[in-house]
């Protein structure tokens, strides 16, 4: 804002907001990244993988890929012996808000550009032989929210309460849901798909695109996909500079603490050769 304080309210279709459209983008990760597999000179597959929210209108009651799938057929159709997926990476701070108004026609824009960067990261493939598969993992214990509205009895209070609205109540049960989880001692997995020249680590929940870019820094001369929204109790996942702008949200059940915990765990399935 103006005055210099934080906010955190650029939703996926913001453009229709001067303020929010003309804002700077803040951290992002610029880069789509694709692994392809190979049967010797034949293409089998392709993986490809982006930080933002795949939402550009929404809230209508239908459900779709939206301009992150039309991407996807796209490149099926472009090359319709390669199975393409697409993944979304640690976009839980990234949308397409700046460039997207909300409505229908802005879809296939996006659409468009996905695809222009799915088109670029193929004719940008380095083919290496696959000499090794290993696969290490780490687990995380992630301290729940600090907040007293998230305490046991406030959301048992809010989800008994019948007069309270549907929203408020579901996200209390998954508010304790995530506490029970913590209070059994379930730990978080982070997984890492190791391939020799590549690596593919698989983040929890709506972690923030700050660790995709952490896991970069960490092998830097290594191609390294984050995948997102893998298991999904934290909700967002904030980095720490987040916490220290006070970054609050009811979609977010982990507390501050969590920036040092993903490191060390990152430190251990991407160890440096």
């Amino acid at each position: 804002r103006a005055d210099g304080s934080i906010v955190y309210d650029r939703y996926s279709a913001s453009a229709g907001d001067p303020r929010l459209r003309d804002a700077p983008e803040g951290e992002i990760d610029p880069y789509l990244k694709t692994i392809s597999f190979w049967n010797g000179d034949r293409p089998l597959l392709a993986l490809h993988c982006y930080a933002t929210h795949p939402m550009s209108y929404y809230g209508r009651g239908g459900v779709s890929a939206d301009f992150v799938g039309l991407a996807r057929r796209r490149r099926a159709a472009d090359e319709p012996k390669v199975k393409q997926i697409y993944v979304s990476g640690c976009s839980g701070d990234v949308t397409a808000g700046k460039y997207n108004d909300g409505t229908p026609l802005m879809r296939q824009v996006l659409a468009d550009r996905i695809h222009r960067a799915m088109q670029k990261a193929w004719e940008a493939t380095d083919r290496s032989p696959l000499r090794q598969v290993d696969f290490r993992s780490a687990t995380l214990d992630l301290p729940f929210h600090e907040g007293a509205a998230f305490a046991r009895e406030t959301m048992q209070q809010t989800l008994q309460d019948a007069a309270a609205r549907p929203t408020d109540r579901i996200l209390a049960a998954m508010g304790l849901s995530s506490l029970d989880r913590i209070e059994r001692g379930e730990k978080i997995d982070l997984p890492c798909i190791d391939l020799g020249p590549a690596r593919i680590v698989v983040f929890p929940g709506e972690a923030f695109v700050g660790y995709q870019l952490m896991a970069q820094r960490l092998l830097p001369e290594t191609f390294v996909m984050s995948i997102g929204y893998g298991e999904c109790w934290p909700g967002y996942i904030p980095t720490q500079v987040a916490f220290d702008e006070r970054f609050n949200h009811d979609w977010r059940w982990v507390g501050p603490g969590c920036e040092n915990l993903i490191r060390a765990a990152l430190q251990t399935v991407l160890p440096r050769e």
